[in-house]
Parts: C-alpha cells; sequence; structure tokens
C-alpha cells in the first residue's frame, strides 16, 4: 500500500514537473514574440499624441486660445482682430476721399498701431488731420513719413504747404526744394513737377524773389504735364509788376483770362462758376490799372468794361460800384 503511494506520489510529481515545463516554454515563448509589438505600438502612439498636442499649443499660441499674461482663456478671435493694416489703410483713404476726416483718422491709426503700415499710412493721416487743423499732429505725421523715407517727395510737399499754412515760409521753401529732388530721383504719380515749380513760385513770391517767382512759374508753364492753372499767370503777373515789367504783366492777365473762360464751360458747379468768375473779374482791374500806368485808357477803359459786366453777373453791387467809379475818372481822359 505504501508502495502503491509512493509510486502514485513519485507519478504525481513527474507528471508535475513535465506539465511545468511546457508551460514554462510557453511563457518564454510568448513574451520573445509579443514584447518586440508591444514596445513598437506605445512608442507610435506616443508619438502621435505628442504631434497632436503640439499642433493644438501652436495654433491656440497664434489665435490666442491658450492662456494669456492675464489668465484669460478662450479669446474670441473678431472680423475685426483679422483685418490687414492695408485693409484700414484703404478704407481710411476712401473716407478722406468721401469727405469722412474722423472716419479716416480713426481707420488710419488702426493700420498704422498695427505695426504694419507703410510711409503711406502716415502720409495720409497727416493730411487728414492738416483738413481738421490739427497742424501738430500733422506735422508729428509728415516727419515720420521723411524719416522712413528721405526720398518721398509726397511727404515733402505736404509739409511744405503745412509750413506755409503756419506762414513759416523759409521752411516751406526747404520742403519744396526737397520734394523737387526726391521727385526728379523717385518720380512719384502723384506729383507733377507742373504742381512743385508753381507752389515754389508763389513762396519765391511772398518771399519777394520776383526773378526767382518769374523763372520757377516759367518753368511751371513749360511742363507738358498736367492742366494749366491760370493763376500761375496770374501769380507771375504780380511778380512782373513788381519789377515794373507792366506789358509782360498784362499779357499775363490776358492768358488767365482766356484760359477762365475756356474752363469754365466745364465747370459742374455754380460755386465753381463764380469762383472763376470772380478770379477773372480781379485779373481785368489789374489789368486795367497796369493800362492807366502805361497810358493806355482805351485799353483800361476795355478792361473795367469786362470787369463790370462779370460784377453785374454775380449781382456784386460793391464791386460794380467800385467799377463804375473808376469809369468815370477816366470820362475825362
Amino acid at each position: 500500500m505504501k508502495k502503491n503511494i509512493a509510486k502514485k506520489n513519485s507519478s504525481s510529481k513527474k507528471n508535475t514537473r513535465m506539465a511545468a515545463k511546457p508551460v514554462a516554454l510557453t511563457s518564454d515563448k510568448k513574451q520573445s514574440a509579443v514584447s518586440p509589438w508591444s514596445v513598437s505600438i506605445y512608442v507610435y502612439w506616443f508619438i502621435i499624441l505628442f504631434f497632436i498636442a503640439a499642433t493644438f499649443y501652436i495654433l491656440g499660441r497664434s489665435h490666442g486660445i491658450s492662456n494669456n499674461a492675464s489668465g484669460v482663456n478662450n479669446v474670441e478671435i473678431t472680423e475685426e482682430a483679422l483685418l490687414q493694416a492695408s485693409d484700414y489703410y484703404e478704407d481710411g483713404k476712401t473716407k478722406l476721399l468721401s469727405g469722412d476726416v474722423n472716419g479716416a483718422i480713426a481707420d488710419l491709426t488702426t493700420a498704422i498701431d498695427s505695426g504694419d503700415a507703410d510711409v503711406n499710412a502716415y502720409i495720409l493721416r497727416g493730411e487728414a488731420y492738416m483738413q481738421m487743423a490739427n497742424y501738430r499732429d500733422a506735422l508729428s505725421d509728415f516727419n515720420t513719413a521723411i524719416e522712413m523715407d528721405s526720398m518721398n517727395a509726397v511727404a515733402y510737399y505736404d509739409r511744405a504747404l503745412l509750413n506755409m499754412r503756419l506762414e513759416d515760409y523759409n521752411t516751406a521753401l526747404n520742403d519744396i526744394n526737397n520734394a523737387l529732388a526726391a521727385q526728379t530721383a523717385k518720380p512719384s504719380a502723384v506729383l507733377q513737377m507742373r504742381d512743385l515749380y508753381a507752389k515754389r513760385g508763389r513762396l519765391n513770391l511772398w518771399l519777394k524773389n520776383w526773378d526767382g517767382a518769374i523763372a520757377d512759374y516759367t518753368n511751371s508753364l513749360a511742363r507738358p504735364d498736367g492742366v494749366v492753372d491760370p493763376s500761375v499767370y496770374a501769380e507771375r503777373a504780380e511778380a512782373y509788376t513788381a519789377i515794373g515789367n507792366y506789358a509782360d504783366a498784362i499779357n499775363d492777365y490776358a492768358t488767365a483770362i482766356r484760359i477762365i473762360s475756356e474752363q469754365i464751360q466745364g465747370a459742374t458747379t455754380a460755386a465753381q462758376r463764380e469762383s472763376q468768375s470772380s478770379a477773372a473779374m480781379a485779373y481785368f482791374e489789374k489789368s486795367a490799372a497796369l493800362n492807366i500806368a502805361l497810358g493806355n485808357v482805351d485799353a483800361a477803359r476795355g478792361d473795367l468794361n469786362s470787369a463790370y459786366t462779370i460784377a453785374a453777373a454775380l449781382l456784386d453791387n460793391d464791386s460794380m460800384d467800385r467799377i463804375q467809379g473808376v469809369l468815370s475818372n477816366l470820362q475825362g481822359q
């Protein structure tokens, strides 16, 4: 009995050892076959999750979704925030041309504050400020524009106009000289040499540089670009008058009147026609005064009669009385 039990136990142990070996072998095989695949799967998904997280982080940073300095999350992206500086510049330009000066300044300021605006935004806002008679801010913008582009003819020209309003004629003359030099080196489609020379002629006239004024006006009139302004002839006539050249002055007044008679046909408003007619009347009177000085009484009388006709058409009683008085004094001559 004991032998049977011993044999049984011995057989049981042997079976147990024999059974254990296949289990161990099977376990080793699973470890050697499964472990490399499991590791590669974990690495693969780790890389995917890393790139997904990095992508959301970058997008959040660029659109203001991630936390900011004040701890505010999920900043709303508005249509206004997506507009570029160029969009605000174009809107400001459109508003300025339509007469909405305040709206133009607001849009141009937004464009400038964005940090992406170019020199034209400063020039345009300076022009808007000048229309509002805000000369300090206009001057600041023109100065900034010139600092950004020292060869910008428009910036110099606009600053010259501003200094003319401020009656700082010498500074304005220096700006016009710089505008002429810049326009020669780097032409701007916005400006014409005819206008630049005319403006310098006016400054020389105001500074009583008669010869310089005549030279500039003559240079302006010789330019083929643009439309001739009758005031250029009239202002050159003033310079001729100042040096005693009455004959050339009379010819210039006559030319200015002829140009007005041609241009008045294309006037689109009554205000324009009245303004041009008033200028022609003044030129007739000045021509009459020069003809009287030269002893050309008949020519002077003809000028005065023409001036009177215009005054009557304008219902300008004061001018009619003044002109009639001069005609009465000529009756005995």
